[in-house]
């Protein structure tokens, strides 16, 4: 794969399947291991999602520095990020190799758009054709959720059949459809420690799996987090670790794509 490739279509793997979680972090605030804690077990689905959602971050903005490393089986790439979130408006990724800024995205309910500076392209859009051309199902709130380690879907819409091995509650989502929705929460903290997306007919699977909570400001937050992508043409592996973060600053989001680039059209 050439650096320009990567920072094309894998820049949209990073910010959007894989989008994320935090890891032992050098911050403004101080992170505190999260003790281990008794699990609670033989609860009915609606209790544990209930739980699940009494532990959802509230905020206003998000700060994050990340390092991320990418391997497709045949090309690695490490690189570092820096995101900036306003809650439900605007999420901005700014990519970075050898402390060069090599391309950007901005993501809001409405829009979704990027540049990168090896040719001096840039992409202007909707969830729409983004969503095909990356064969996933996508909308602002998935991804914000994924950047904060929380379920695809709001899962106080949906029914599921439960099961529990290794302290862990499993919830299959019951919709008689093509895509196969698991999500597995932690029975002592309650935080989702594992979510998968497969679509059977097309060979595609995402998981996502979260690791190394720790608490932070009274709320448990993963510190690390894996993304393995599943398609016919092979799999993707990306592993992200936070190295700062900050919650409720003053954060500005600028982005303008700069002057002389070529617009690209995403098939």
């Amino acid at each position: 794969m050439t650096t320009t490739s990567f920072f094309k279509r894998t820049f949209f793997m990073f910010t959007l399947m894989s989008s994320l979680a935090f890891v032992s972090c050098k911050s403004k605030q101080t992170f505190v291991q999260n003790a281990d804690a008794t699990p609670i077990v033989g609860l009915k689905p609606i209790a544990v999602i209930d739980k699940l959602y009494e532990n959802k971050a509230d905020f206003k903005t998000v700060y994050i520095k990340s390092d991320a490393s990418f391997d497709n089986g045949k090309q690695s790439q490490n690189v570092t990020a820096e995101i900036r979130i306003k809650k439900d408006e605007q999420i901005l990724v700014s990519i970075r190799f050898l402390g060069i800024t090599m391309a950007k995205a901005s993501i809001t309910p409405s829009t979704v758009s990027y540049y990168e500076k090896i040719k001096g392209t840039y992409f202007e859009g909707d969830f729409s054709t983004l969503s095909q051309w990356l064969g996933a199902d996508l909308n602002y709130d998935k991804i914000q959720n994924m950047l904060l380690g929380e379920s695809l879907d709001d899962l106080r819409k949906g029914k599921y059949n439960q099961t529990m091995a290794d302290q862990l509650y499993r919830l299959d989502d019951k919709a008689n459809n093509t895509t196969q929705k698991t999500f597995f929460i932690d029975a002592a903290n309650f935080k989702l420690k594992k979510q998968e997306v497969a679509q059977s007919d097309k060979a595609r699977k995402i998981q996502i799996e979260y690791a190394n909570f720790s608490l932070f400001n009274a709320l448990i937050m993963p510190t690390n987090v894996q993304i393995n992508a599943v398609q016919e043409k092979g799999i993707t592996e990306i592993n992200l670790d936070y190295t700062s973060i900050s919650f409720n600053e003053e954060l500005s989001f600028p982005y303008s794509v700069p002057n002389g680039y070529k617009r690209i059209l995403i098939n």
